[in-house]
C-alpha cells in the first residue's frame, strides 16, 4: 500500500493527497493506493502537481493500515507525519488526532 507526498511549494509543509483530490497536511485522510494501477494513477497526481507548481519532493510512500490509521513504513515519514521528534508540544503531533 502506497500514499501520495510531497511538500507544499508555499511553506514546505509535508501534505498528503487525500481522497477527496485536496493535498492534506495530516496523514489521517490521504489516499490509500492498494494496487499498481491506482498507484499509477496517484503518481500521475503528483507529477501534474509538481509540474503546476502546487507541490516538490513529490514520491509515493509505503505505508500500512494498523487499526484504522495510516502508518508509514520508514521512520523518516513517520518523522514528517509527526513533526520535531524532541518537542512534542510543536508541529503536527501537537495538534489534536494528528501526526497519524
Amino acid at each position: 500500500m502506497k500514499v501520495l507526498t510531497g511538500n507544499r511549494l508555499t511553506d514546505g509543509e509535508a501534505v498528503w493527497y487525500s481522497r477527496d483530490g485536496r493535498w492534506l497536511e495530516t496523514l489521517a485522510g490521504a489516499e490509500v493506493a492498494e494496487d499498481k494501477p491506482a498507484e499509477e494513477r496517484l503518481e500521475a497526481i503528483g507529477k501534474a502537481a509538481f509540474a503546476n507548481n502546487i507541490v516538490l519532493d513529490v514520491e509515493m510512500i509505503d505505508v500500512d493500515l494498523i487499526d484504522g490509521e495510516i502508518v508509514p513504513l520508514r521512520l523518516r515519514e513517520r518523522i514528517r507525519a509527526a513533526g520535531p521528534t524532541i518537542r512534542r508540544d510543536l508541529g503536527k503531533q501537537s495538534r489534536t488526532g494528528a501526526g497519524h
